[in-house]
């Protein structure tokens, strides 16, 4: 399983080469970009270019996230779309084969009818991204003090996101498992080992706070090994049903941290050295 980061919790890492040289330097080998950035890239340096400096720094394009406005009016998601093409031609230049979103656990629209515009988007943006060879990865949101932040519930749990993947109906469109949303689901090892890997297209890692679990917060993440979740398990469970793909630290803090981004970055390798250790993996 491919070490990753994206840019939350590591302070200022600067310009995309930037990023992708500390993390390298710092053990990692994949990172999540956004696709606008990669189009710029690729626009100034060359698409061999590019990818010439991915392979020297050996780094993956581990995930892009989905740019399209889904959640909102039907003129916006519209407008997106052809950003979304470009996004997912940048990123398939460069390798890339993920893209994500996030699914809030409720919603101000009535639950009824969001569900069926949101279906019929998603399915829209994965039938956009297939001929690139992309996934599209759905990310529940576990916390509760979400669940109850908008008018009406929507979507928390593993068993509902399976079931309206299934729904949306594209053979690209999975998950986006993060540790974080199966802690505050109370979900358990077993859960993990339940699932296929192809249903998992990318995996998330942070801790929590040791505080009652409804009291988490979808802001307040520790990094790996720094608080109460059983990474050990949640990456040894991940191991043995064949997930091979990339596990990407995401801290989300109620304020940025305020050490250097070298610091962090060290904070971060030893954080996974330590829960890949714990699950057997080093």
């Amino acid at each position: 399983m491919l070490k990753g980061l994206t840019r939350a919790g590591i302070g200022s890492v600067g310009t995309l080469e930037d990023f992708i040289r500390s993390a390298s330097a710092h053990g990692f080998e994949a990172i999540a970009a956004d696709g606008k950035e990669l189009e710029q890239w690729i626009d100034s340096k060359g698409i061999a270019g590019a990818q010439s400096f991915l392979k020297e720094y050996g780094i993956q394009i581990g995930t892009i996230g989905l740019s399209v406005q889904w959640r909102t009016s039907e003129e916006e998601f519209r407008a997106g779309l052809s950003r979304l093409v470009r996004d997912a031609e940048a990123a398939a230049a460069l390798g890339c084969t993920a893209c994500c979103t996030y699914v809030l656990p409720s919603t101000d629209y009535e639950s009824a009818p969001f569900m069926t515009l949101a279906t019929r988007r998603l399915r829209t943006c994965a039938q956009l991204l297939a001929p690139f060879g992309i996934r599209l990865g759905l990310e529940f949101v576990g916390p509760h003090h979400l669940r109850t932040r908008w008018k009406n519930p929507f979507i928390w749990g593993l068993k509902e996101t399976l079931d309206w993947i299934d729904a949306i109906g594209e053979s690209n469109v999975g998950l986006l498992f993060d540790s974080y949303h199966w802690y505050t689901n109370e979900l358990d090892v077993e859960a993990i080992l339940q699932l296929d890997p192809s249903q998992i297209v990318l995996v998330h890692i942070n801790d929590a706070p040791a505080v009652p679990v409804q009291d988490v917060l979808d802001n307040d993440r520790l990094f790996p090994g720094e608080g109460v979740i059983d990474l050990g398990g949640f990456l040894r469970a991940l191991n043995q049903i064949g997930y091979r793909g990339v596990i990407a630290q995401e801290i989300l803090t109620p304020k940025p941290l305020e050490e250097p981004s070298d610091v962090l970055l060290k904070r971060s390798q030893e954080a996974f050295h330590k829960v890949y250790a714990a699950a057997g993996l080093e």
